[in-house]
């Protein structure tokens, strides 16, 4: 389920097929407070769904000094509190053309800067995806399976990615945040009718 968020683990319950009193819990079960809190914090500083900032087309970054490196930091740490694999700058409010991602709890964080895809393969694929900044939702989009991106890094070094898989996937659906581009513009009309319907109800539920 490739996305910018990954899901907090679940009991099994109802929708998977088995009753609570089934399932005799455990303490590996149940979700870590701490991790469960950091997570809540760090979802209240990203920017949601309605938020203009995530519909405008992001600013060129042409300024490589320890502000920016700060910010990948920042950025860095939020997206792994919010058990995220992406994150671009407008999500936390700012209009860069910046991105962060990370395929791994043990991987190197990645910063694309002022990034632009070069070529993309014929091969696509449709998977599901989800978002930081539309919780509560999972949608279908069909996205190439190969991509070549040209970017510079926080110190202004060059950077050639060429990406297959998950990592194309993780980086297209980032630089659509840098477009004004979110997974709900890529799907059809009944696809996005039923996301808002998800949404209003988690909201309710939240509520």
């Amino acid at each position: 389920m490739p996305e910018d968020r990954v899901p907090a683990k679940r009991r099994p319950g109802p929708e998977a097929g088995v009753e609570p009193s089934e399932v005799e819990e455990s303490e590996e079960s149940r979700p870590d407070p701490e991790v469960e809190a950091r997570r809540a914090a760090a979802l209240s500083l990203i920017r949601r769904f309605g938020d203009p900032v995530l519909k405008s087309r992001a600013t060129e970054v042409d300024r490589f000094d320890d502000t920016l490196r700060a910010q990948v930091s920042r950025m860095g740490g939020l997206m792994r509190d919010a058990l995220g694999v992406g994150l671009a700058a407008p999500q936390i409010g700012t209009s860069q053309r910046l991105l962060v991602y990370r395929l791994g709890l043990d991987a190197p964080l990645i910063a694309l800067v002022n990034p632009e895809i070069e070529w993309t393969s014929e091969d696509r694929e449709t998977m599901e995806e989800g978002c930081l900044s539309i919780p509560a939702v999972q949608v279908d989009v069909e996205r190439p399976v190969h991509v070549r991106v040209r970017a510079v890094d926080e110190s202004g070094a060059g950077r050639l990615i060429e990406a297959s898989g998950l990592e194309a996937r993780v980086i297209q659906h980032e630089i659509d945040h840098l477009d004004g581009v979110l997974i709900l513009d890529r799907v059809s009309r009944e696809q996005r009718k039923e996301a808002m319907r998800a949404m209003r109800e988690s909201e309710r539920e939240a509520a």
